[in-house]
């Protein structure tokens, strides 16, 4: 669904679209990518329902050895996903790469912060998923903006995609398993308005275009967003109902208890010798 809704957002921002020609800004793909896969799974999440015992059953990682191992993949990966989007090896890209880091491990650190003051101490989890906040949120700004843009872009991140995940689970009680939403879809909606400030030279960014002022900018990258959530719910809760309606969406309660690797792919976890 989200890889539907990314071939015609990529079309108006990217491929020279009405998005693109009113002046908005997405780097590497915040809107394009982020903001278009959180709604997505938001309405995914909406129209499936909750698992089984969400939310009063705990429902922690398999194994956060490989949560780590994964997350630190992921943030090496990252520089190649943001400073690639650059098309060139030079200062432009080294920046890039740069904010890329500094927008990571700024919002893994307020997480955990935020995490230490409410809860009495910090979570590994926690500072894996502030650290995707992170990187989520600074991906549409990270070739735009400057090392103070990175810092605070990241450190916003960590602090508003930690209650925004608060609140879809504990208040809205929507079962966004990996959290897709609030950190992803919130990210890239925060790090898209943002880009619009500290694009700003004055603010150690690469500057806007000439006569555009920094209202007008995050004006332009609300309507990026106001769009792109609509198109994105909209194609996804009618792709949803199709395949509800041709071939379900869930299985039985038995067969979720049982859990899908073994029931739809017979993986035991136990190897016949």
């Amino acid at each position: 669904m989200a890889n539907f809704g990314l071939h015609t957002v990529c079309h108006w921002l990217w491929g020279g679209g009405w998005l693109a020609k009113l002046g908005a800004m997405d780097f590497a793909g915040g809107i394009v990518i982020h903001v278009n896969a959180g709604v997505a799974a938001l309405v995914s999440a909406l129209v499936m329902g909750n698992r089984k015992g969400f939310p009063t059953t705990a429902m922690p990682p398999h194994n956060m050895t490989m949560v780590v191992t994964g997350a630190g993949m992921l943030w090496v990966g990252w520089f190649g996903f943001n400073a690639g989007s650059a098309l060139t090896a030079d200062g432009h890209a080294g920046m890039t790469m740069l904010v890329t880091h500094i927008g990571a491990a700024s919002g893994s650190l307020m997480w955990m912060i935020i995490e230490w003051r409410r809860f009495g101490k910090p979570s590994v989890l926690g500072i894996v998923t502030g650290m995707v906040a992170g990187l989520g949120t600074i991906t549409p700004a990270s070739g735009y903006v400057g090392p103070l843009g990175g810092l605070v872009i990241g450190a916003t991140a960590g602090c508003i995609c930690f209650y925004a995940t608060q609140y879809v689970k504990r208040t809205l009680k929507i079962d966004d398993s990996l959290d897709v939403f609030p950190v992803h879809g919130i990210g890239g909606i925060t790090g898209s308005l943002l880009t619009g400030v500290f694009a700003a030279k004055s603010l150690g960014g690469l500057g806007l275009a000439d006569g555009v002022s920094v209202i007008h900018q995050v004006s332009v990258q609300a309507l990026a967003i106001v769009v792109t959530i609509i198109w994105s719910a909209g194609m996804s809760l009618l792709i949803l109902k199709v395949l509800e309606n041709r071939l379900g969406l869930r299985v039985s309660a038995d067969e979720e208890v049982q859990g899908l690797d073994v029931v739809l792919h017979e993986e035991t976890g136990y190897v016949d010798l």
